[in-house]
């Protein structure tokens, strides 16, 4: 959306309007449903003359539950939405940013209500932890395999801020080597060309020998600026001399795409990239700390915190 039009809706979740009336003084009643859009359009347009730049189309106006108001919406060239509360008498019309909040709830009503809360999100957290258990059971694994907490983290091997929480991860391996294991779920952004070969490269690694796969995730965040959309596989095979692992058959899964391996690393990228998306992972690098989301490259502070009470959980 252009940024005019984002600094226009801003302005509007501000603004109540006061709708003139027609010189016969018409009221809601007296138009039909047609009309009193049109009203309520040219009072818009005429409050803000910047809408005469967009396509501004007025939606169904509906009756509330709240007495002597009524609620629509407009578009903005068919892609920003704005909800509206208006008067029935069509003296003042709202501008609305969020649903209602409901502020009848006693103390108690309160308490009870923040119990449930934290019931639900507990019983979803716990869910995710399970789902992601689940979908990542074949990944390769860092640190002990038993631990009772489990990171997933959703990267991207070209991201700058994913080499910066690399670091951070070393740190918190080595502060709780009995007490996480590291799961890598494959999250390669479509604005860093090199990062999804380095992911299939990386996952037929793994296809042999799962310390591979994490010598080219070392390789990749270690030396993250030498790298380029022509080099990544010279570099990639480069990181692989000292690792156990057929070259001749990783080159063949990593450049031949007409090949199973391929195609069955390419099916687990993307079974990693669906399910960071099904879990509200839009950029990188995103963590589940037992199914608690951290979001970015966090410090290590912040991650002793999630662990503490993940492992006081288990």
């Amino acid at each position: 959306m252009p940024d005019p039009m984002k600094r226009l809706l801003v302005l509007f979740t501000l603004v109540t309007l006061a709708l003139n009336t027609t010189a016969c003084g018409q009221t809601a009643s007296d138009l039909s449903p047609a009309e009193r859009k049109a009203r309520i359009l040219s009072n818009l347009v005429f409050e803000f003359p910047q809408l005469e730049q967009y396509r501004v189309e007025i939606g169904d106006i509906e009756p509330t539950d709240i007495e002597g108001l009524s609620q629509g919406t407009f578009t903005i060239n068919g892609q920003q939405t704005q909800l509206f509360l208006v008067t029935d008498d069509d003296t003042q019309l709202f501008m609305v940013s969020a649903d209602p909040v409901d502020v009848s709830r006693s103390a108690d009503g309160l308490a009870a209500a923040r119990a449930e809360r934290e019931q639900a999100a507990a019983a979803e957290v716990s869910e995710r932890r399970e789902q992601l258990n689940e979908a990542l059971a074949d990944l390769p694994v860092r640190g002990n395999p038993n631990a009772p907490v489990t990171i997933v983290e959703f990267s991207d091997f070209q991201c700058p801020y994913c080499s910066r929480a690399f670091a951070t991860v070393e740190q918190v391996l080595a502060k709780y080597p009995e007490d996480v294991r590291l799961v890598y779920a494959q999250f390669p952004l479509n604005n860093h060309p090199w990062a999804r070969p380095a992911s299939i490269a990386a996952l037929c690694a793994a296809q042999q020998d799962p310390d591979a796969f994490w010598t080219l995730h070392d390789g990749y965040f270690r030396n993250q600026s030498e790298i380029n959309p022509g080099n990544v596989t010279a570099k990639s095979r480069d990181f692989l001399t000292t690792a156990d692992v057929d070259v001749a058959t990783w080159a063949t899964c990593t450049e031949d795409a007409s090949s199973d391996a391929h195609q069955e690393a390419v099916a687990t990228l993307d079974a990693n990239m669906a399910l960071g998306e099904e879990l509200g992972v839009t950029g990188t690098p995103g963590f589940f700390v037992n199914g608690r989301f951290v979001n970015g490259a966090q410090p290590l502070e912040a991650f002793e915190a999630l662990i503490e009470e993940a492992k006081g959980d288990s």
